[in-house]
Order: C-alpha cells, then sequence, then structure tokens
C-alpha cells in the first residue's frame, strides 16, 4: 500500500512527548466576532485537534465536549486512526454516541484510514481492502453516523484505477444499504486529488448514496518522496502538480455531502495563506449546496512537529477558520 502523508504522521507520533497546547491568541482573532446565520451547518473535523489526541491530551471519547465548549461547534467528523481499535467495540461506540448527544452534538460521518488500496488493481487486494472496510460501516450504524467517507487510490492507468474503485464502492454501497449508512469520497491523496477524474467516478457509481467530501486543500495530484523516512524528511517534501483547486471544488460540488475547510496559516489579516475563502464560499454558494461544512485545521499538527511558531495551535486554529468561514459567508 503506498504511504501517504497523513498515514506516516499517524505511525510517527506515538513517540511523540506532549506539547503545551497554550497560545497567545493574534490581535485579529480576539477581536469581536463577525458571527451571523451561516447558510449552512458548521461542522468539526476530529482531524483538527490531531496534536491533542496523539499525546494523549485528549481522548477520543472527550472530543463531542470539547467541540462544544470550545467552539461551539455542533457537527463531528471522527477519524478512525484515533479510535482504531474500536470499531467493534460496542460499549466505547454507545459511550461515544451518548456523550455526542449529552452535549447537542450531530454525529455525521466517520473518515477511514489504512484499510487498503479500493482502487487496488489486484482482485484478491482490493477484495480484501473492501472487506476491511465494512467494521466502519457497522461502527458508523451504532454511532448513528449516516455515512463513511473512504479514500480511492491506486497505482496504474487512471481509467484502470477509476473501474477498480468504482467497483469497490458498489460493494460497499450495497452493503452500507443494509444498515442506511452512505459512502462518500474525499479528494485526499494521488489521483482522486484530480477533480475531473473523481468527478467521473461518481458519475459512473451513479448513486444517491455515494458522493464526495470535497476538500479546499487536497489538490496535489504529484508530491515529491521524502529524503529520509522520518519527520524532517515528510516535512521537507513539496508539491510537484497541484490540481487547480477552484476548479476541483466546481467539479466536486454537485456530489458533495460534504465540505473540508482546510487551513494551515493565517495572515496579519486572518486569511488563509493558500486557499481564498471568499472564492470558495462564493462556488459552494453557487452550488446550492447546504449540509454540513467542517472545519480541518492543520497547522497545530505541523506546530506540534516543526516547533515553527507561524502555525496557531489546534484551538487558536480552529476559531480562526471559524471565523475566516463567517467572514467569507458574510460578503
Amino acid at each position: 500500500m503506498k504511504t501517504n502523508r497523513r498515514t506516516f504522521l499517524l505511525s510517527a507520533s506515538m513517540g511523540i512527548a506532549g506539547a503545551g497546547m497554550a497560545a497567545v491568541l493574534p490581535a485579529w482573532l480576539q477581536s469581536e466576532s463577525t458571527a451571523n446565520a451561516l447558510p449552512f451547518q458548521l461542522a468539526l473535523s476530529q482531524f483538527s485537534l490531531a496534536s491533542q489526541f496523539w499525546t494523549k491530551q485528549l481522548d477520543p471519547l472527550d472530543f463531542p465536549a470539547k467541540s462544544m465548549k470550545a467552539f461551539g461547534i455542533a457537527g463531528l467528523d471522527y477519524c478512525s486512526m484515533f479510535f482504531a481499535d474500536k470499531a467493534k467495540d460496542t460499549k466505547f461506540l454507545n459511550e461515544l454516541k451518548k456523550r455526542a448527544v449529552d452535549n447537542g452534538c450531530y454525529n455525521l460521518r466517520i473518515m477511514i484510514d489504512g484499510e487498503g488500496v479500493l482502487g487496488e488493481l489486484t482482485k484478491e487486494k482490493r477484495s480484501k481492502a473492501v472487506e476491511n472496510h465494512y467494521k466502519w460501516i457497522d461502527a458508523a450504524a451504532t454511532l448513528g453516523c449516516p455515512m463513511i467517507r473512504v479514500n480511492i487510490e491506486g497505482e496504474g492507468d487512471p481509467k484502470e484505477v477509476a473501474k477498480a474503485s468504482e467497483e469497490s464502492l458498489i460493494e460497499l454501497l450495497e452493503y452500507g444499504n443494509k444498515n442506511h449508512v452512505d459512502v462518500i469520497v474525499e479528494n485526499h491523496v494521488g489521483i482522486s486529488c484530480n477533480g475531473a477524474w473523481l468527478a467521473g467516478v461518481m458519475k459512473k457509481v451513479n448513486s444517491p448514496h455515494c458522493g464526495t467530501l470535497a476538500d479546499f486543500g487536497n489538490f496535489c495530484v504529484n508530491r515529491t518522496k521524502p529524503a529520509t523516512n522520518d519527520i524532517a524528511g515528510w516535512m521537507a517534501t513539496k508539491c510537484l502538480e497541484e490540481y487547480d483547486r477552484y476548479q476541483g471544488m466546481e467539479e466536486l460540488m454537485p456530489f458533495a455531502k460534504g465540505v473540508h475547510a482546510k487551513t494551515h496559516m493565517f495572515n496579519a489579516e486572518g486569511h488563509d495563506t493558500e486557499t481564498d475563502f471568499f472564492r470558495m464560499f462564493r462556488i459552494i454558494k453557487e452550488s446550492g449546496f447546504a449540509g454540513w461544512v467542517s472545519i480541518e485545521y492543520e497547522g497545530g499538527l505541523l506546530k506540534m512537529y516543526s516547533k515553527d511558531v507561524k502555525y496557531l495551535d489546534d484551538d487558536a486554529g480552529v476559531l480562526a477558520t471559524k471565523k475566516l468561514i463567517e467572514k467569507a459567508t458574510a460578503a
């Protein structure tokens, strides 16, 4: 299976000592909120707090309370990697569901990573990857999540990878239908970061129970290989070829059952340094999307590894992204 950045960070993080999360907020984030009625509902990706989960500062069971009390966000996107051994643990899943309800939260989806390549061209390996996802569909049903997010990728001719991915998605949809759990795909790694390619897969699958999780920031279709298989090596990688993110979002939004508003770093005015949020939210509005937009801030994780003070800590980054979304939609 091809290693990607998120998979590597998961394995590398296990030996990292806890880092202080307190942050001095910049002036633009301390100023009065621009909060107003949003034309969609706001959610939080669990990955936004990755450094807190990986350093054991935050227990996965406390995610609902954290989201509501720290950020006032009710929608929850879970990451399988933070409770990878709990997919069949009904006691854990029922307790997590109870805590979500107790905090007035909504369980939206589980984002699945590390269970095999759904676009694998070898039938035997692909079937194993499909089977590995079944337990997460069951877990989503227990949690009350209406969908899971999967990755589709693979090595080889894009047309053949697309065909293999379509077959995998159809099998997962058949299983998911038994539990009333939909299957959606994120533009996440490799070929799936090509908006036209992923949109083509959605057209072929052609199911109301399958769609996209359109992510602002995941459009790198070709990245350099790390010089060393460690944090320093991966932090030094660069994107060699990026698909146009605005074109990609326009292509993915007709199939979107969710959106990830991704951020890494902010400038002095509080704007994301990589993505024009005002332009992105115009694309979202024009698509007619009225679902959940999830904040996915990754700068806190990058700060933990790099010690670069230009990145905000997890909590501050989530609040900064929330404020930027409010500004963009108000405009």
